[in-house]
C-alpha cells in the first residue's frame, strides 16, 4: 500500500501539463507533484500511474516515489486561478503524489547520452504497458543528479478503457520507432532477457495492490475492485513474456549535436553509474538536497 500524506500547502500549478498537475506541501513535510482525481482524464489516469509507476520501481527503473495524498478543497481558497480553484473543488479526498525533482531538467535526446542496454530496458518497460506517450516530441523523463528519471504514465495500457476488447489490444505490436529513446539503439531484446523474467503473478499482484479500492470502485463489468486488479494482472502477465517479439525500433540514426547551451548541456552530461544509484539519489532528496 502507498504511503498517505495530508496535503498542507498548494504551491503552484504545473502548466505544462494536460491535466494542470500542481506542487503541494504534505505533513510529512514532503513536496510532491499531485495529480488530481478531479481532472478531465479520470480516476484511470491515476490508476496507470500507480500501476506502471510501481513495476517501473521494482524493476529497478528510475521512477520517483508515490504517495497518496488526502486533499481539502479549502487549501486552494485562496488560490487567485479559477481554473485551479475548481480542480481542487472537484479533487477533495484521496489523490496522488510523485516525489518532486527539485532542480531536475526536461531530458533533452540531443545533449544526454545512453547506452543501448539502458535504452532498451526503458523502451521494453514502455512496450510492456504500451506507453505511447515517451516520444522525442514528448519525452516525459527528467534529468536529475545525471540520471534519467521516468514520470507521467497516465495514458499507458489503453487497453483498460474497453476491457472486453483488452486482449486483443494487449496482442497488439509495438511501433517504438517515434520513441524519445530509439536513436539510441536500444537493446530491447536483452532487456526482455533480463527483465520479462521478473514480471510474475506475485509481483503484479503486489503491484495493484497499491491502488486505492476508491479508484477502482463501480469499473463496468467488475463487482469488486480485486477483481479490476485481477484483470491488469491477466493482460500484463502474457504480455511480458512476448511482448519484445513485437517491437519495432527502427533503424538506429545518427544524432544531431544538442543545440542547448554549453552550461545546460553539461547539466544534462550523465555522470559514472554506480550500482544502486537510483536510491543514493532518493536518499539526497530526502535529506533536502538538490
Amino acid at each position: 500500500m502507498l504511503k498517505e500524506v495530508t496535503a498542507t500547502r498548494y504551491v503552484t500549478p504545473l502548466r505544462e501539463g494536460g491535466s494542470l498537475p500542481g506542487i503541494v506541501e504534505a505533513d510529512d513535510l514532503g513536496t510532491y507533484v499531485m495529480k488530481f482525481t478531479g481532472a478531465g482524464q479520470g480516476r484511470k489516469t491515476l490508476v496507470a500511474e500507480v500501476i506502471c509507476g510501481q513495476l517501473g520501481r521494482r524493476l529497478g527503473l528510475r521512477v520517483p516515489d508515490l504517495v497518496t495524498i488526502q486533499l481539502d478543497p479549502v487549501i486552494g481558497l485562496g488560490e487567485p486561478d479559477q481554473e485551479v480553484q475548481e480542480l481542487l473543488k472537484a479533487s477533495g479526498g484521496l489523490n496522488l503524489g510523485m516525489d518532486y525533482l527539485p532542480g531536475s531538467l526536461g531530458f533533452d535526446p540531443l545533449a544526454y547520452e545512453m547506452d543501448p542496454v539502458e535504452a532498451g530496458r526503458v523502451v521494453w518497460f514502455d512496450a510492456l504497458i504500451n506507453n505511447v506517450d515517451r516520444s522525442w516530441r514528448n519525452p516525459n523523463m527528467l534529468v536529475w543528479h545525471g540520471d534519467p528519471w521516468l514520470i507521467d504514465h497516465g495514458a499507458t495500457m489503453i487497453w483498460h478503457h474497453n476491457w472486453p476488447g483488452a486482449p486483443a489490444s494487449a496482442a497488439k505490436p509495438y511501433d517504438a520507432s517515434d520513441h524519445v529513446l530509439a536513436t539510441y539503439g536500444p537493446d530491447v531484446a536483452a532487456a526482455a532477457a533480463e527483465l520479462a523474467p521478473l514480471v510474475t503473478e506475485e509481483l503484479l499482484t503486489e503491484v495493484t495492490a497499491d491502488v486505492p479500492d476508491a479508484w477502482l470502485a463501480d469499473e463496468p463489468g467488475f463487482d469488486a475492485p480485486d477483481a479490476v486488479r485481477r484483470a491488469y494482472v491477466e493482460v500484463l502477465l502474457p504480455r511480458a513474456a512476448t511482448i519484445h517479439e513485437r517491437v519495432t525500433v527502427g533503424e538506429r540514426t545518427e544524432r544531431r549535436p544538442s543545440r542547448a547551451p554549453g552550461w545546460l548541456a553539461d547539466r544534462l552530461a550523465p555522470r559514472p553509474r554506480t550500482a544502486g544509484s537510483g536510491t543514493t539519489v532518493q536518499s539526497k532528496q530526502k535529506d533536502g538536497g538538490e
